[in-house]
C-alpha cells in the first residue's frame, strides 16, 4: 500500500468519522466501526445565540412558580405535615376486596400502624399503614389510581 492510499484511508476515516478502523492486507480483512455518540443537551441563553434581548418579545408569560415538592398539577394541595405517602409504584385499593368496605374514609380516627390502604406492584399486595395517630383529613387518591414513588395518599390531623 502507498502513501496515497494510506492518506486516502485517513481522510475517508476522518470524513466519516469512524471510531475504529482496522485492514490487514494479508487476504485482506477490514474491520470498520462507528459508535453513536450520546446526545448532549445545551443550553442557550438568547445573548449566547447571538440575539438582542431587546428582539424577544416581552408578551411572553413567565412560567409560574413551582415548589420542589409538587409531584404533579392534579395532586390537591398538602397543608398538613403529617402525610402518608405512596412507598412504590402501583395501583391504590381503599379496601381488601371489591365491594368492601374502605380502610378509612376522611373523618375516621386512625391509630399509628392500622392499615390505611393497598397498593398492588407485580402482583403483591403491599399494605399501607398509617405513621401517625390523628384523624384522617383527606384521602388524596381514589380507588385503583395508579400512584408513584412519594406521591401522597393521606393527609392525618
Amino acid at each position: 500500500m502507498e502513501i496515497n492510499d494510506i492518506l486516502k484511508l485517513i481522510q475517508a476515516v476522518s470524513d466519516n468519522e469512524l471510531t475504529s478502523f482496522k485492514l490487514e492486507e494479508g487476504n485482506l480483512k477490514l474491520a470498520i466501526k462507528k459508535q453513536q455518540e450520546t446526545p448532549q443537551i445545551l443550553n442557550v441563553t438568547a445573548e449566547a445565540a447571538g440575539i438582542p434581548v431587546a428582539a424577544i418579545p416581552s408578551q411572553i408569560p413567565a412560567a409560574p412558580a413551582v415548589s420542589k415538592t409538587a409531584v404533579s398539577e392534579a395532586e390537591p394541595i398538602v397543608s398538613s405535615d403529617k402525610v402518608i405517602t405512596s412507598p412504590l409504584v402501583g395501583t391504590f385499593y381503599n379496601a381488601s376486596a371489591p365491594g368492601a368496605e374502605p380502610f378509612v374514609k376522611e373523618g375516621d380516627t386512625v391509630k399509628k400502624g392500622q392499615v390505611l390502604g393497598i397498593i398492588e406492584a407485580m402482583k403483591l399486595m403491599n399494605e399501607i399503614e398509617s405513621e401517625y395517630d390523628g384523624v384522617v383529613e383527606a384521602v388524596l387518591v381514589n380507588n385503583e389510581d395508579v400512584v408513584e414513588y412519594g406521591q401522597a395518599l393521606f393527609r392525618i390531623r
